[in-house]
């Protein structure tokens, strides 16, 4: 039985543009898009109003976003919705298809990190914290620690469990975390990635820190960064 070409006209999400059989070309013509990859990224961390993710993506305008939301529904990426009251608010979220990009990203984070271009001192949201955090975690170096820690970063609410050697990070809270960090992502992504003391950051305002401090003190431990890679020439 032959297999069934389809064509520009049928596929109903982005317009096809390479006209090769791979399916990571695929992918592309999905997600390749300006933008696009990173709005997948935000809805990681649970359903998003229209105006949640222009604050998490500055850079973006009204219209692309719009466009890029189309496309992504069209595609099956993503859904509309609406949140059940008291919020009745109409929001964005993953397709059960979408939300299994997540290995994605941690395999071009892990990737890109390498990148001697890399400016990690940008903007940083929860999301990019949370699927960093699943990306870099050790666990040679988690050891037999088991712990739970909450994270606040603006209005996102994520709890992270460490438990024989395995790390779960999602949206959430936990009913009695051993710590909770509260702060902006850049910051979290300072004290654990950047070598920013976490005293320094609790006196410059931009961290808060609830429970077990040598936990907190800990955490940068737990999530090396490879190496980088290797300027060319």
């Amino acid at each position: 039985m032959k297999s069934q070409k389809i064509t520009n006209s049928e596929f109903r999400g982005p317009p096809k543009r390479y006209d090769d059989a791979c399916a990571a070309a695929h992918a592309m013509e999905i997600l390749g898009e300006r933008w696009a990859l990173l709005v997948v990224r935000e809805l990681h961390t649970g359903p998003r109003r229209f105006t949640d993710l222009r604050a998490a993506l500055p850079g973006i305008s009204a219209n692309v976003l719009t466009q890029r939301l189309e496309g992504l529904e069209a595609a099956g990426v993503v859904r509309r919705t609406e949140l059940p009251p008291p919020a009745a608010s109409k929001v964005y979220e993953l397709t059960e298809w979408g939300a299994q990009s997540g290995p994605i990203f941690e395999a071009l984070g892990r990737w890109a990190a390498r990148s001697p271009w890399h400016d990690a001192t940008q903007s940083f949201s929860a999301a990019s914290f949370m699927l960093s955090l699943r990306t870099m975690f050790s666990a040679g170096r988690a050891g037999d620690l088991a712990a739970t820690i909450d994270f606040r970063i603006g209005v996102t609410r994520l709890t992270c469990r460490i438990a024989d050697g395995v790390l779960t990070i999602g949206p959430g809270e936990s009913a009695t975390p051993d710590l909770v960090l509260t702060g902006p992502g850049e910051a979290l992504a300072g004290l654990i990635y950047g070598g920013v003391p976490l005293a320094a950051l609790e006196v410059d305002g931009v961290i808060e820190v609830e429970g077990d401090r040598a936990l907190a003190e800990r955490l940068p431990g737990l999530f090396p960064l490879p190496d980088v890679a290797p300027k060319p020439g």
